[in-house]
Formats: structure tokens, C-alpha cells, sequence
């Protein structure tokens, strides 16, 4: 038996150390660490798994980012992941937990679409899909298949743009006008 909490609740050096063992010491180099870049996960939104022996085995962030437009318009996202699981524990449902864990913590009031950079045959169980996001651009190698994105307010966004952080200077971008 399996225990969720708050991501908040566990020392961060253990996070670092379970990130370390399911993607790598280089994950820092991957695609989605520049989207992110500067912000901090969400604490209302990210999860950890304990195991039956209190062992930290699984753990889900999710972060503010935005897609920028060509007109500079910032149009804000949460982006999910990463989710990461022990290497010795995957398979046993952990991921899929952490992942509807997360999905039904976020507000149905004032929902932000959701994006990700991972495989439709996993995400595409919780509604994720290429099909919006195929002019959306990533800084770094990316593979554009595995930009994904769900939310019932995707298609108000534009088709085309590039991720990155959401900050305050690129949700409230000036707007000029002609005099």
C-alpha cells in the first residue's frame, strides 16, 4: 500500500536523488528543464508516492510555462512532469498515480491547459495528443510528436509558438499602438 502527499512534504535532496535515478545526472541538459527554466514547481500540484515502507518511490511536478506567440502574446500552461519512478518500482502503477493525482488536483473552475513532452501511447490515456501542437516550438532537440497538450481551452490558443517560462513579464507582454 501506497502513500500520496504533497511534494512539499519530502526533503528535496531525496527528489534530486529519485530524478537522478530514473532520468540520469545530465536530465539538467534535456529540453524541458530549459521550458521551465527559472520557475518553481507548483507545491498545489505536485505529488510524491511513498511506499509500504515509507520509501520515497514516485514523484509528479507540475510547472507554470507559457507559449509565446509570434505577436509576442504570452498565453499561459501548466506543463506536467516529470514524472519519475524508482527504477526497481515502475510498472506497479506508481506513474499512473501520480499522474491522475495531480490531473484532479488542478481547479475544473479556472482550468490552464496541460502540456507535456512525452509518449502518446502513455499520456494519451489522460486526453494528452499532438494534435494542437504541432507549430508549437521547444528550446532545445525535441522530437515534435512527443509535444503533447489536453485541456477544453486548448483551441484558443495558437497553433504556432514557442515555450518557455511564464513569468510576470510574459503574461502582461506591452501591447503598442499607433498614435
Amino acid at each position: 500500500m501506497s502513500t500520496i502527499l504533497p511534494l512539499s512534504a519530502i526533503e528535496p535532496a531525496l527528489v534530486e536523488d529519485l530524478l537522478d535515478a530514473a532520468f540520469g545526472a545530465d536530465r539538467h541538459g534535456r529540453t524541458a528543464y530549459a521550458i521551465r527554466e527559472g520557475m518553481d514547481w507548483l507545491p498545489g500540484l505536485s505529488f510524491a508516492a511513498l511506499d509500504e515502507n515509507d520509501y520515497l518511490v514516485a514523484t509528479i511536478q507540475l510547472w507554470p510555462v507559457a507559449l509565446t506567440a509570434g505577436d509576442g502574446r504570452a498565453h499561459p500552461l501548466l506543463m506536467v512532469g516529470p514524472v519519475a519512478v524508482m527504477p526497481g518500482r515502475q510498472g506497479e502503477g506508481f506513474g499512473k498515480a501520480m499522474m491522475a493525482t495531480a490531473l484532479a488536483a488542478i481547479d475544473p473552475a479556472a482550468p490552464l491547459p496541460q502540456m507535456l513532452i512525452g509518449d502518446l501511447d502513455y499520456y494519451g490515456q489522460w486526453g494528452f495528443s499532438a494534435g494542437h501542437t504541432g507549430g508549437w516550438r521547444c528550446p532545445g532537440p525535441y522530437d515534435q510528436a512527443r509535444v503533447l497538450a489536453r485541456g477544453d481551452t486548448l483551441p484558443l490558443l495558437p497553433r504556432e509558438g514557442v515555450l518557455g517560462p511564464w513569468t510576470v513579464s510574459t503574461s502582461v507582454a506591452p501591447r503598442t499602438h499607433a498614435l
